[in-house]
């Protein structure tokens, strides 16, 4: 949603943050509108008076071209994995690859428009961990909103030494996977939360820590499901899934959590399609591969199908333009090609 569409404010103008508020926790019908969101990055986009005032072409949740952080924090762990197996003499893992043949195609299920949920989360939680483990040594600023000392999720005592211990990946994995199959949250929404993610370490100039992660990662989830889904989860919902958290603390995570956004949660699809392929990047260097099934009968005609389908979408578009006289040199025509699109 783009600032100036909250219903309530003017057109071309910044609301009021209590206002985009009520709006967001209130307002259900603007749920429907979840992909035309990436529509605001063309019609309204973000200016120097309007939007934060960064260099666009650094930040990675908000330019395509920039380099996502976390495949960046991450590089160094891999090489050093590598490394350490070329000098141990160990095969570089235990999942033996599947190669497609001239009788067999293997294919995963996971695409760009759909990923497959499972994996994806996991990719997600790997994501966070080397954030989380390659985070600046000299350290940021905490804000207090995200101290989980301050803000406990539960009413268990936190340990004294909270922030001092990485958390390993399964144990982020299972605090994702819990909010997202109690929530019944889609695998999209996994990685808008991971750019929302990116883009408050970004904004704010803080750092992800063994202190923070579980609140930051809560209001990025949080903020995505609303974004995304069309039946957002309330944050009411969410104390039902976290027993010992209050309404008022959740309505004040999101409020504090949209204001460090600069309330810009634009993706842009070619922004979402460059997260999506990193983190397939960051599985694969990882070993974290996607499931491979054998390309079946029945799913090569469904791909057969969506093939033919947008062949006669783009028919008109191939379709040459008349022309009154042509020359002898330009006689050869393009020659187009049907493609299999999965």
């Amino acid at each position: 949603m783009c600032v100036c569409s909250v219903p309530g404010s003017g057109l071309g103008m910044k609301p009021d943050s209590n206002m985009v508020i009520r709006s967001l926790a209130n307002y259900r019908p603007w749920m429907m509108m979840r992909r035309s969101l990436w529509l605001c990055f063309y019609c309204c986009p973000v200016s120097p008076e309007t939007g934060p005032d960064l260099n666009m072409e650094f930040n990675p949740s908000d330019h395509p071209r920039a380099s996502t952080i976390f495949l960046s924090k991450s590089q160094t762990d891999v090489r050093e994995k590598r490394k350490s197996l070329f000098i141990n003499h160990h095969p570089p893992g235990q999942i033996a690859r599947k190669y497609s043949s001239c009788s067999t195609i293997f294919l995963d299920d996971s695409t760009v428009s759909q990923p497959n949920l499972k994996y994806t989360i996991k990719c997600v939680a790997l994501a966070i961990y080397y954030h989380i483990k390659n985070r600046d040594p000299d350290g940021r600023m905490l804000l207090d909103i995200f101290d989980e000392n301050l803000h406990p999720l539960s009413k268990s005592e936190v340990p004294p030494d909270y922030d001092k211990h990485n958390p390993e990946q399964k144990q982020i994995y299972r605090f994702v996977r819990t909010l997202f199959s109690a929530a019944q949250l889609t695998a999209e929404c996994a990685i808008v939360t991971l750019v929302y993610l990116e883009r408050l370490l970004t904004y704010a100039e803080i750092d992800i820590c063994p202190a923070n992660w579980k609140r930051i990662v809560l209001g990025a989830i949080l903020l995505a499901s609303k974004v995304w889904d069309d039946q957002a989860v309330w944050n009411v919902d969410y104390c039902q899934i976290l027993k010992d958290i209050t309404v008022e603390d959740m309505n004040e995570l999101e409020r504090q959590f949209l204001e460090l956004l600069q309330f810009n949660i634009n993706v842009p699809s070619s922004v979402y399609a460059k997260y999506y392929f990193d983190l397939r990047s960051l599985a694969e260097a990882n070993n974290l591969s996607f499931p491979l099934e054998p390309l079946s009968r029945e799913r090569a005609h469904k791909l057969e199908a969506i093939s033919r389908l947008c062949e006669d979408k783009y028919k008109d578009l191939r379709r040459p333009t008349r022309k009154r006289s042509a020359s002898a040199d330009n006689l050869t025509l393009p020659r187009w090609s049907p493609a299999i699109i999965s």
